[in-house]
């Protein structure tokens, strides 16, 4: 299954769980309905922002729209069996390392922003997780609601989606970083 289908298909199922027409989602995330329509029929590939903002509206995390629900069989799971998503404007990369699940409270993220990307997040309408971001490559500036932080090679920050977020990388070479996220 492509990523675009289960991007198609996590949408749709967590529109209609909700009783949800697209108008509604719209309404509830800024995102149009053109662009919803268009990402549920596979007909458009989403950006990063454009996500960040549907999940927001549906009050889940960003990992629930871009992850099949199918429960790891084992323990290990090797890195060519982590999905990747690749931000089609920005060309930004997603690695979903783990999911949370009902075993483990927590979910792993790898983040690799391209040299002098900018993505923002709206706050999210509920404030369903926490995140830690540990940089482990390069530079991330993040700005939490106000405060505004710039982060090099082994530094860590705490935070929620109760804010706006935005992630850029004033460098020039691509940064790369991990998102650990658990229940607030």
């Amino acid at each position: 299954m492509s990523i675009d289908e289960i991007i198609a298909g996590q949408l749709y199922a967590r529109r209609k769980e909700k009783g949800w027409s697209i108008d509604m989602l719209a309404q509830q995330s800024g995102v149009s309905k053109a662009m919803i329509s268009k990402i549920e029929r596979q007909a458009s590939s989403p950006s990063a922002a454009t996500l960040g903002r549907l999940a927001a509206g549906l009050g889940i995390s960003l990992a629930e729209l871009i992850t099949a629900q199918e429960p790891q069989p084992h323990p290990l799971r090797r890195r060519d069996e982590q999905p990747v998503w690749r931000d089609p404007d920005l060309g930004y990369l997603r690695r979903q390392v783990s999911e949370k699940n009902a075993g483990q409270g927590a979910e792993l993220v790898e983040i690799t922003l391209p040299a002098g990307a900018r993505i923002n997040y709206p706050r999210w309408n509920a404030a369903p997780y926490r995140q830690q971001l540990w940089v482990c490559e390069g530079t991330v500036t993040l700005t939490y609601g106000k405060a505004r932080y710039v982060l090099a090679a082994g530094d860590c920050l705490s935070f929620g989606v109760d804010a706006p977020l935005t992630f850029a990388n004033p460098g020039s070479q691509p940064c790369r970083y991990l998102l650990v996220m658990a229940s607030a």
